[in-house]
């Protein structure tokens, strides 16, 4: 950064001297003195004619002494006298250089600062993840904290952080990273659902918080069916003995999830516990009997068409750049929000041309799901480092901003990343 500033000074120094320098040399024109001086050398030019016609007989004498009579009257009336000496007039040029030599340093260096982006010439941090784009060395995690002291709006970086963190069970750090990722991208229920997550595992391990339960509340008022946010509002609710609130979020849950998973198990065990709890209370039994009549009445929600289907070419441009054997990623992430893949197919150069298919059974995680998502970006990337992290070097093709379940899509792989 230093080289850079004084190579800065050295190219506007450089500057000013080329537009000041020729301004400074320029000297103004002094007409009335160029004026004077000519007339004098006329008039000496008309005395000497007048000896020399006088010397030559041309002339008589009392002609000669009129015309040096005229000569000296017409002298006196053109010329200057010259007992005062003659004042330089200002030279705007020389003032023009001034001014310029004081604005342009003045003005270039704000502007500089206001359009300019500085930290790109701020040495890049790299942070070495795993698989899952996971940050696990502490010396990991101190370069992507600096990272984010110089690029405080980066969302990808403060989900990775917050997500390491987490992982780690550092809950008062993942707190911190999950408070600016969403004010960042204050739009995902998702984020909110694992905000309140780590919020309560950093207070107590209880979800009997307030803020639990306003993030909770957040999450599901942007996705009121979000996982996350419906299980832990389950667990809140049974932490509280509030067993029909538990039974509605839990029974919530179990409509939307895939048949024979363990998830599924789990919950279902959960209405369960909760519908033999409520039915021991007094009055229970009528809570239960109001509350089965209302889960009958409602219309199950839609299942979301959301596998996305197309095909995966290489440009014949590119084809000297691979190997048969290099790994092709295809993948799905959401548009606006975490870019952690959605779903994720893996395949070889020489699979090329490649008819795909992604869907929520491909998700890296079970709470980010490609159905989850309005719009998704679908992604195919050539990578040389054999990890979906995109690296300079790889090859990648994208299409535009598409709403899952879309179908027929063409995407060639044409660019190398920088």
């Amino acid at each position: 950064m230093i080289l850079f500033w004084i190579i800065c000074a050295a190219m506007l120094l450089t500057a000013i001297l080329f537009i000041t320098l020729p301004l400074w040399r320029k000297a103004a024109s002094n007409n009335e003195v160029l004026r004077d001086a000519a007339n004098l050398g006329i008039l000496r030019d008309q005395s000497t004619e007048l000896e020399t016609d006088l010397r030559d007989g041309l002339l008589t004498q009392d002609a000669y002494e009129q015309g040096k009579r005229e000569l000296q009257v017409r002298l006196m009336e053109e010329v200057k006298s010259t007992d005062q000496p003659v004042k330089p007039p200002r030279n705007p040029a020389k003032v023009l250089a001034i001014t310029l030599a004081v604005l342009l340093p003045a003005l270039s260096v704000p502007v500089y600062l206001t359009l300019g982006n500085t930290d790109a010439l701020t040495p890049q941090e790299s942070v070495a993840t795993d698989a899952d784009g996971i940050v696990r060395s502490e010396e990991g995690l101190q370069r992507l904290e600096r990272k984010l002291k110089r690029l405080a709006k980066n969302p990808n970086d403060w989900w990775t952080l917050a997500r390491s963190y987490t992982e780690l069970k550092r809950f008062p750090d993942a707190v911190r990273a999950y408070e600016q990722l969403v004010n960042l991208v204050p739009d995902q229920a998702q984020l909110w659902a694992n905000y309140a997550d780590v919020y309560a595992m950093a207070h107590g391990q209880t979800l009997q918080n307030p803020e639990v339960t306003k993030l909770l509340g957040k999450a599901l008022e942007l996705d009121g069916n979000n996982a996350t946010a419906l299980a832990l509002s389950g667990s809140a609710a049974m932490e509280r003995s509030d067993f029909a609130a538990a039974i509605t979020s839990w029974q919530k849950l179990v409509d939307q999830l895939e048949p024979g998973s363990q998830e599924l198990q789990m919950y279902s065990g959960g209405v369960k516990k909760a519908r033999e709890l409520l039915a021991a209370q007094p009055g229970g039994k009528e809570k239960l009997a109001l509350l089965s009549i209302g889960q009958a009445t409602e219309k199950p929600a839609a299942s979301p068409g959301g596998a996305i289907t197309g095909k995966v070419s290489l440009s014949p441009a590119l084809a000297g750049k691979v190997t048969p054997t290099d790994t092709v990623f295809i993948l799905a992430r959401a548009a606006q929000g975490p870019k952690m893949p959605l779903a994720v197919l893996r395949k070889q150069v020489k699979d090329l041309p490649l008819n795909f298919t992604l869907d929520d059974s491909m998700a890296m995680q079970p709470q980010l799901k490609l159905s989850g998502f309005p719009q998704v970006v679908v992604v195919a990337r050539v990578s040389k480092s054999g990890t979906p992290m995109a690296q300079p070097g790889d090859l990648q093709g994208l299409t535009g901003t598409i709403k899952p379940g879309s179908k027929g899509l063409n995407i060639v792989i044409d660019t190398v990343m920088p």
